[in-house]
């Protein structure tokens, strides 16, 4: 790299790349177009901003079901991950994991839901998705808000769901 010079004929270092060095995406039909950390810095905080992780824990299959309903009636479910029955020695804690993506789905209306009895819920993402899945569900459960944890890009927040 020694010797080599930027575009604007100051020496370059090693982390200095060229624009006209990056790789290329090329589309169908589309001018071929340099592939960079804006582009990719978008997808990444479009994730970030719209995907919700929802855990759900204390509460039977049926009560959990019900939750993941009202939500996948107004958004897209993107991933759900239902415990599988293993032979445990001691007290075990079940919780039911699903993710939804806010900018996505039906946005069908949320009626009360009955539940069996009460239901630990906690909400991981973008601080808006996460506020987006809260009203939803303070439309179809009482909700109790137990605790909030935020961080630089994610808000975590801890709510106890009980029928209307």
């Amino acid at each position: 790299m020694e010797g080599r010079a930027s575009r604007d004929g100051s020496p370059r270092g090693m982390l200095d790349t060229w624009h006209d060095e990056r790789p290329v995406r090329r589309a169908r039909g589309r001018p071929a177009r340099p592939v960079g950390r804006e582009e990719m810095s978008d997808v990444y905080e479009l994730h970030i901003d719209t995907d919700v992780t929802v855990q759900l824990s204390e509460c039977c299959r049926e009560d959990a079901q019900a939750v993941f309903d009202v939500l996948d009636g107004v958004y897209q479910l993107e991933d759900m991950t239902n415990p599988s029955p293993q032979m445990a020695t001691g007290p075990t804690t079940t919780v039911w994991t699903a993710t939804f993506d806010t900018a996505g789905g039906r946005h069908q209306e949320v009626r009360p839901t009955h539940l069996s009895a009460l239901v630990g819920a906690t909400l991981t993402g973008g601080y808006h998705a996460v506020d987006e899945v809260e009203k939803v569900l303070a439309a179809g459960f009482d909700i109790q808000s137990l605790q909030s944890v935020s961080g630089d890009q994610e808000t975590e927040a801890r709510l106890l769901l009980a029928s209307r």
